[in-house]
C-alpha cells in the first residue's frame, strides 16, 4: 500500500540528536576524548572571560566546531555556522540541542584574538598528548622530526619593496605584474598582504612561494604528533625548530631523533648530543662528508629510525588533503600556529580512536 506524501512538517518533535547518532558512528570515540580534554582546560577557560557582562559563546563550542571544520574540509566558517543551523550531527557534537539558535560567522574572529592571547590551542594540543600517554600509545624513547612549508594566505604579485617602490599589479580583479628583470629576496621585500610570510623554494626545480614552515616532533610507536613548532621560512629553521622541540622532551633518559637529509650538519647533530639525544640522521655524503659515522649506523636501532621516521609525512599529507594547512586562510605566525595545533591534534584524536578499535 502507496504511504500518504505529506507536506507539512511537523510542530513537535520528540528525539533528540543524541538518538540520531548512530551508536558506532565514528565521531562519539572523538566526542569523548574531546570532552575531557575541555574539561581539563575549564580552569584556562574561566580565566579569559570577566565574571559580569553578557554571556558570549562558550569556547568550548567554538573549539569544537573548528575541529568539525577541520575534519569536514568546511571551506570557511560562514559555511561552518549554516551547516551547524541544519546538521543535526553537528550539533550534537557542539552541545547544541534542536531549539538553541546558532552564533554568527563573525564569532570565530572575534574570539579568536582572545584564544591566541592565552594560548589555547597549544594547552588543546598539550591535553590530547597527555591524554594519549595515559593510554600508554606513545614511546618516551624513539622520535622523529621533520618539517613542512605551509602556503600563506598572499600573493607573489604584493611581494613588492619594503621601501614602496616599484610598481604594483595592473588593474583588474586579477591584475598582471611584470616581474623580469627584478631581485627579490626577503632582505628587500615583503608581502603587503601578509607582511610575515616569506619567500621560500624547496629546492631549484621548485618555484618561491609566500610560506611558513611547520616542524612536528612524531614519537615512532603509533605515529602521533607530540611537539609542533611554526618559524618563518629559512635554511635553517628546520634545524632550529627541531633543536627546540628535543629540548622540551621530559625526562632525564637518552632518547633517538630520527630525521632527513636536511638535518645532516655537525652543529645540529652535536647540539643533539648535548641533549642526550642520539642521532639518527640520514646520511648526506653528496660531495661532502656526513656528520654521522658508522659508530651510529651500525646499530640496527638507526636502520628502524630511518624506516619509521617516514610515518611523519603522513601527517603533513593528512594536514594538506584533510585539514585546511596546504594553504592556510589566517595570516600572521600566531594564527597560522593556532590553527596548526589544533589541525595536528585533530590528527591524533583520529588516530588514537582508530588504535583504540573503535571504528570497525
Amino acid at each position: 500500500m502507496r504511504g500518504d506524501r505529506r507536506q507539512q512538517e511537523s510542530m513537535f518533535s520528540y528525539v533528540s540528536p543524541e538518538a540520531r547518532v548512530p551508536q558506532r558512528h565514528p565521531l562519539r570515540p572523538i566526542r569523548e576524548m574531546m570532552d575531557r580534554v575541555l574539561a581539563a582546560l575549564d580552569d584556562d577557560f574561566q580565566a579569559l572571560y570577566s565574571h559580569t557582562g553578557r554571556p558570549s559563546i562558550p569556547p568550548e563550542y567554538l573549539l569544537r566546531a573548528t575541529l568539525l571544520q577541520i575534519l569536514y574540509l568546511i571551506r570557511s566558517e560562514r559555511l561552518l555556522v549554516e551547516q551547524i543551523d541544519y546538521n543535526l550531527l553537528f550539533r550534537w557534537f557542539i552541545g547544541l540541542s534542536m531549539d538553541d539558535a546558532v552564533w554568527d560567522h563573525s564569532s570565530f574572529t572575534k574570539n579568536r584574538d582572545r584564544l591566541l592571547e592565552a594560548d589555547i590551542a597549544r594547552r588543546f594540543f598539550a591535553e590530547v598528548v597527555e591524554q594519549a600517554r595515559g593510554a600508554a600509545l606513545l614511546s618516551d624513547e624513539h622520535f622523529s622530526v621533520d618539517g613542512t612549508l605551509i602556503q600563506a594566505w598572499a600573493s607573489m604579485k604584493r611581494f613588492r619593496p619594503k621601501d614602496g617602490s616599484g610598481s604594483g599589479p595592473g588593474p583588474g580583479r586579477n591584475g598582471e605584474r611584470d616581474f623580469r628583470g627584478e631581485k627579490r629576496s626577503n632582505a628587500t621585500h615583503a608581502s603587503e598582504t601578509d607582511p610575515e610570510a616569506r619567500s621560500y623554494r624547496k629546492g631549484d626545480a621548485h618555484p618561491a612561494i609566500l610560506c611558513y614552515q611547520s616542524h612536528l616532533l612524531m614519537e615512532n610507536r603509533n605515529g602521533l604528533i607530540v611537539d609542533h613548532e611554526l618559524t618563518q621560512a629559512s635554511g635553517t629553521a628546520e634545524r632550529d625548530a627541531a633543536a627546540t622541540m628535543v629540548s622540551r622532551l621530559a625526562g632525564q633518559h637518552r632518547v633517538t631523533v630520527g630525521a632527513d637529509k636536511g638535518y645532516d650538519t655537525a652543529e645540529f647533530v652535536a647540539h643533539l648530543r648535548c641533549l642526550e639525544a642520539i642521532p639518527h640522521v640520514a646520511q648526506n655524503t653528496r660531495n661532502r662528508r656526513s656528520a654521522i659515522d658508522g659508530r651510529t649506523t651500525r646499530h640496527p636501532g638507526y636502520t628502524i629510525s630511518q624506516r619509521i621516521r617516514k610515518r611523519i609525512e603522513e601527517t603533513f599529507g593528512w594536514g594538506k588533503m584533510i585539514g585546511p594547512l596546504r594553504q592556510v586562510k589566517v595570516r600572521g605566525v600566531k594564527k597560522v600556529n593556532h590553527l596548526c595545533l589544533l589541525t595536528y591534534a585533530a590528527y591524533n584524536l583520529v588516530r588514537m580512536r582508530n588504535l583504540a578499535g573503535a571504528v570497525p
